[in-house]
């Protein structure tokens, strides 16, 4: 059996490290138009000619979210579907506002790294490593103007330990970053995932997992 050179293995991981992200522009700007009768990864573009500099802007971090909901945190996106200059530029951006003591749950986003900078207030924030780091957490108390970055894909969380308001904005390394709030998503599952399933996974009685499978999982993005 023949082996490939050691310089030809380094190239074929280096290409499929550069093909592990958002694809790179193939043109200046690609503002997103909306094709429900067509599915494909990203947006179709508009006809550049068409283009104007409105869909370069987005005014939704002008006013704050609303935190009146059971987490005390409101995450407003501006991701593609938000912000349709964004298609093909391989970015996007949030922005988190927290009452006094609201907490951004423990969520991921599976095609973004996360860098967080906190603008107002004094947030607790942290994540987990995979299991080849025995999941482990780094955690740490940000303070105004604090940067703290999230790697893609692990699980993370912000906690408002002040008295005050806090307020952040996050810069993420996709258009669509994606998010899954755990807890969403193991209890608030449709259909919900069997309790057999559950029981074992977290070993705690089903009565346990029939409760949480009962409670309003609220969405705050």
């Amino acid at each position: 059996m023949k082996f490939l050179p050691t310089s030809l293995l380094i190239l074929a991981l280096a290409t499929a490290t550069a093909f592990a992200f958002d694809p790179s522009p193939l043109q200046d700007f690609c503002v997103a138009i909306n094709d429900p009768e067509v599915f494909v990864n990203g947006k179709f573009c508009k006809d550049p000619k068409q283009v104007t500099a409105d869909d370069f802007l987005f005014k939704g971090f002008r006013y704050p979210g609303n935190t009146a909901n059971p987490l005390g945190s409101k995450v407003t996106p501006a991701f593609v579907d938000q912000f349709p200059g964004l298609n093909t530029l391989g970015i996007s951006m949030a922005r988190i506002d927290f009452a006094p003591g609201g907490l951004n749950p423990p969520h991921t986003h599976p095609r973004g790294t996360e860098v967080l900078v906190v603008t107002e207030g004094t947030l607790l924030v942290g994540f987990v490593t995979s299991n080849q780091l025995n999941n482990t957490l780094f955690t740490k108390v940000l303070y105004k103007r604090d940067v703290f970055v999230f790697p893609i894909g692990l699980i993370h969380f912000q906690l408002n330990i002040g008295k005050t308001p806090a307020l952040a904005f996050a810069a993420l390394s996709s258009q669509n970053p994606g998010v899954i709030t755990l807890a969403n998503a193991v209890f608030g599952s449709k259909p919900p995932i069997s309790a057999d399933v559950l029981t074992k996974a977290f070993q705690v009685d089903k009565k346990v997992v029939d409760y949480l499978q009962a409670q309003f999982w609220y969405d705050n993005n």
